[in-house]
C-alpha cells in the first residue's frame, strides 16, 4: 500500500524516539496508515523561556566559531538532512568511572571560565555515546596517556586543538610536541579496599579514636555492688561516615543503635549518632581499634581515610586533618608518607596544655585527588574540588603522538559546560536535531513543531558583555539552528540580540536560509561599515519542486539569492553556503549556484556534503521513501561510498567533505568553481577592537 506525502508543510514524516530516551514513544499518528483522509497540519508549538545563559562557549567542532548564540531550539525550516572507553572521568564526588561506563545524568566535573582563572565546576552528563574511528595515542611527559580519534579536542597552553590535522582544513588547530595539555594528569589507579578486613579495621580505629565517645567508668555508688557504665557513642553530622561505621561494626559483630543527637538549628547541623552500652560490644570495639604491629597495607589506608572522616577538611584548596593525640599525628604521617604523600605538621598554640597538630598534605590538586582515590574516605562533601582553578605543576608536555592504523571504539559525551576531564586533562564534548532528544522530545516532528524561544536573550547578553572580564571574539548566530525562524517575525528575538552587538560594536558572523535577514540591513550595514559583521545565506540548490519537499518552510532558492543581491548591495560582506549537497539529488547544482551566488554579489563561499547523523539518518531515509522511491537507493549508495560504507562518519572534516573518489572529485569541483569565478580572497578578521561594554540601562554615554 503506497504510504501518502508526510503531514503538509513539514520535512520530517514521523516522531521517531530518540537514542536517549529510556522510555518507549506515544503512538503519533503522522497520517502514512490513513490514504484518503488528508491530515491537518501541525500547529507550532513556541515555548518561551527563560535560559541561564546565551553565550556558548568552545562551541562543537562542527562550526568554525568558539562563540555563539541561538535565539531558539528547534527548528520550523524542516530540512531533513571520542576517546577510549577505559579513559578515567572524574566524577563530581572526586573518584573516577571509565568514560564506557557513564550514564546521561551522571554528575562529573567540568570548567568554566570565571574571572582570570578556568576553574573546575560541577556539570551533568546531557548524552553518551559509542562510536568507530580511526585511534590516536596521545602520551605525555608525565606518563599519562589517552588513545582518542584524530578529531577529538584537548586543551592545551594555546587554547582547543584537535588531536591530529585534517585534510579538508589547513587551518585546523592541531596538537603538535610543542604543546601542554591543561589539567592534572593522571591519577595512579588503587584497588577499591572496602572488602579488606584490614581496612575496616583500620577505618575504624582512625574514626573511633577521632571522634567518638568510648571507655569504661569505674567508681563507687553506696549501696549498689554494680557501678562499672560501658558506653560508645560516635556522632557526625554527615551520615555516609556514619553509616560505614555501622556497616563495618556489624560486619565484625558488634551492633549498635541509631539515634538523633542534636536536632538542626538554624545555627547548627543535625548529628546523627550510634551506641552501645553492652559491655561486650564495648570491650570489642576496644579491641578492634587497637594500635597493629604493623600499621601499613591496607589497615593504613583505612585508617588514614577514618581521619579524614573524623578530624579532616579539605577546603582553600588544602587537606588537612587535625588531633591532639601525638601518637594518632605520628601513625598517620607515616601512613602518608609510605603511599608518598608529602605532608608537613603544623602545631597549633604550642605551650596550651592539648595544643593541636595539623598534618597538611602538599602537592596541589593532582595530590589531593590521588589521596582519595588512595584511601576512599566517605564524606563526599569533604571531596569538593568546586571553584578550584585549573592550576598545575604536573609535566603534561607532549612527547608523542602515535597513530595507531586502525578504527577502534571511542567513546564521547556531551556536558552541561562543554567539556570534562579525562584522564587528569581537559577534554573537550563532541552537536540540531539530535539536540531535541535531550529535551526528551523527538527529533523528528517534534523538532519542526515544538520550538524553544529565549526570552530573555538580549538581556542575558547584555550581563555578560557587561562583565569586566569578557573579553570580545567573533560570535557565530544561528550555529545550531537558523536565527530567523519563522516566528522570528513576532517574536523579534535575534534583532534584540543584533541590536545589543550593534550597540557595543562587537563583532559576529550569521548564517541563515530565511529571507527574514533583510528586516535587519539597518542593523547589519553600519556594522560592516566598521568590519563587525559578515553573513551567509545557505542555498542547497534551483529547484523550487525540489526545495518544497527538502527545505518546505524556508525561503525559496531564487529568493535566497535576492538576499544575498540586497545584502551585498547594503555594502554586507555576504557568502553563499552550498549546503547540505546530496549525491544524486543536488549535487549537479553546486556550480550553477556558485556562479549565481557571485552574480548576486557573494564573496565568500563553503559547502557541506550532506551529514546523516544519530536520529537524521532515518528521517533523511523516511524522506527519500517517500519523496524520490525510485532514486533512494542509489542515493544512499552513493553517500555510503563517500562515507566509509556507512551512513555517516563522524570524524572532523571528514564529516563535512566525506572520503573516497567520489568525496575528492566534488572538493576539486567546488575548488576549481570558487578558482574560477574569484571567492574566497584574503580579508582582514573582524575586528574586535572597536568594542565597548553596553550602556547601564537607558543612562547616556559620552560616545
Amino acid at each position: 500500500m503506497k504510504p501518502v506525502v508526510p503531514r503538509k508543510g513539514r520535512g520530517a514524516p514521523s516522531n521517531l524516539q530518540g537514542r536517549f530516551e529510556r522510555w518507549g514513544r506515544e503512538a503519533f499518528d503522522d497520517g502514512w496508515a490513513r490514504e484518503e483522509e488528508e491530515l491537518p497540519p501541525p500547529k507550532t508549538e513556541v515555548t518561551l523561556i527563560q535560559a541561564k545563559s546565551i553565550l556558548t562557549r568552545n562551541a562543537s567542532p562542527d562550526i568554525s566559531f568558539d562563540r555563539s548564540i541561538n535565539p531558539y531550539q528547534g527548528c520550523e525550516h524542516g530540512c531533513v538532512y571520542c576517546l577510549a572507553g577505559d579513559t578515567k572521568i572524574l566524577m563530581a564526588d572526586g573518584s573516577f568511572k571509565p568514560l564506557a561506563a557513564l550514564e546521561a545524568h551522571d554528575e562529573i566535573y567540568g570548567t568554566e571560565k570565571r574571572g582570570h582563572y578556568r576553574r573546575y565546576v560541577r556539570t551533568r552528563v546531557l548524552a553518551h555515546w559509542r562510536t568507530v574511528k580511526p585511534a590516536y595515542r596521545i602520551r605525555l611527559a608525565d606518563g599519562t596517556e589517552l588513545v582518542a580519534s584524530g578529531d577529538h579536542r584537548f586543551l592545551t597552553e594555546g587554547g582547543w586543538k584537535f588531536v591530529a590535522r585534517s585534510r579538508a582544513s589547513a587551518e585546523r588547530p592541531h596538537l603538535t610536541l610543542n604543546n601542554t595539555l591543561m589539567g592534572f594528569g593522571t591519577i595512579p589507579s588503587f584497588p577499591r579496599p572496602l572488602d579488606s578486613s584490614a581496612y575496616r579495621r583500620g577505618y575504624l580505629c582512625g574514626l573511633i579514636r577521632g571522634d567518638s565517645h568510648l571507655g569504661v567508668y569505674r567508681y563507687l555508688r553506696p549501696g549498689r555492688t554494680h557501678g562499672d557504665p560501658h558506653r560508645f557513642r560516635l556522632a557526625m553530622a554527615d551520615m555516609e561516615a556514619l553509616e560505614r561505621a555501622r556497616t563495618y561494626l556489624a560486619e565484625f559483630g558488634i551492633g549498635t543503635d541509631r539515634f538523633t543527637f542534636q536536632p538542626e538549628t538554624p545555627a547548627r547541623r543535625r548529628m546523627e549518632a550510634i551506641r552501645t552500652s553492652s559491655s561486650a560490644s564495648v570491650a570489642a570495639i576496644g579491641r578492634l581499634i587497637e594500635w597493629p604491629g604493623c600499621a601499613d597495607g591496607d589497615w593504613a589506608r583505612g585508617f588514614v581515610a577514618g581521619m579524614f572522616d573524623a578530624e579532616g577538611s579539605f577546603s582553600d584548596g588544602v587537606i588537612r586533618i587535625s588531633n591532639t593525640d601525638l601518637q594518632m599525628i605520628e601513625v598517620l604521617t607515616d601512613a602518608l608518607r609510605g603511599f608518598g604523600f608529602d605532608t608537613t605538621v603544623e602545631t597549633l598554640k604550642p605551650h596550651t596544655p592539648k595544643p593541636v597538630h595539623v598534618v597538611r598534605i602538599r602537592g596541589g590538586l593532582r595530590e589531593h585527588l590521588r589521596f582519595f582515590s588512595a584511601f576512599d574516605p566517605s564524606i563526599t562533601r569533604k571531596r569538593n574540588i568546586e571553584a578550584q582553578a585549573l592550576k598545575s605543576e604536573a609535566r603534561l608536555d607532549i612527547v608523542e603522538i602515535e597513530p595507531l592504523d586502525r578504527r577502534q571504539e571511542l567513546y564521547d559525551i556531551t556536558t552541561g559546560t562543554g567539556d570534562f576531564v579525562a584522564n587528569g586533562v581537559i577534554s573537550h564534548n563532541c552537536y540540531a536535531r539530535p539536540s531535541h532528544a535531550y529535551l526528551g522530545l523527538s527529533p523528528g516532528l517534534d523538532f519542526e513543531t515544538k520550538l524553544f524561544a529565549k526570552a530573555n536573550a538580549a538581556a542575558l547578553l547584555r550581563q555578560t558583555l557587561s562583565a569586566p572580564t569578557y573579553r570580545p571574539e567573533v560570535i557565530s548566530i544561528g550555529a545550531n539552528t537558523d536565527p530567523y525562524q519563522p516566528i522570528e517575525r513576532e517574536l523579534k528575538i535575534t534583532r534584540s540580540v543584533l541590536e545589543v552587538l550593534s550597540e557595543c560594536e562587537h563583532p559576529f558572523g550569521i548564517i541563515t536560509k530565511n529571507a527574514l535577514i533583510e528586516r535587519d540591513i539597518d542593523l547589519l550595514a553600519p556594522m560592516a561599515q566598521k568590519n563587525l559583521v559578515r553573513a551567509f545565506v545557505s542555498v542547497t540548490h534551483l529547484d523550487n519542486a525540489l526545495a518544497r519537499r527538502l527545505e518546505p518552510r524556508a525561503s525559496a532558492p531564487l529568493r535566497r539569492l535576492e538576499v544575498i543581491r540586497r545584502l551585498a548591495a547594503a555594502g554586507i560582506p555576504v557568502g553563499v553556503m552550498v549546503a547540505p549537497v546530496i549525491p544524486f539529488l543536488t549535487d549537479r547544482f553546486m556550480e550553477e549556484v556558485l556562479e549565481r551566488a557571485r552574480e548576486a554579489g557573494a564573496t565568500l563561499a563553503g559547502y557541506v556534503l550532506l551529514r546523516l547523523p544519530n536520529e537524521v539518518a532515518p528521517l533523511f531515509k523516511a524522506w527519500l521513501d517517500v519523496h524520490y522511491p525510485m532514486k533512494a537507493g542509489h542515493v544512499m549508495s552513493l553517500i555510503h561510498q563517500m562515507r566509509g560504507g556507512r551512513d555517516y562518519d563522524s570524524t572532523f572534516g571528514v564529516r563535512h567533505r566525506g572520503t573516497g573518489t567520489l568525496a575528492e572529485l566534488m572538493a576539486q569541483r567546488f575548488h576549481l568553481a570558487c578558482e574560477r569565478l574569484g571567492f574566497n580572497r584574503a580579508r582582514p578578521p573582524l575586528d574586535t577592537s572597536r568594542f565597548r561594554p553596553p550602556r547601564a540601562g537607558a543612562q547616556l554615554d559620552l560616545f
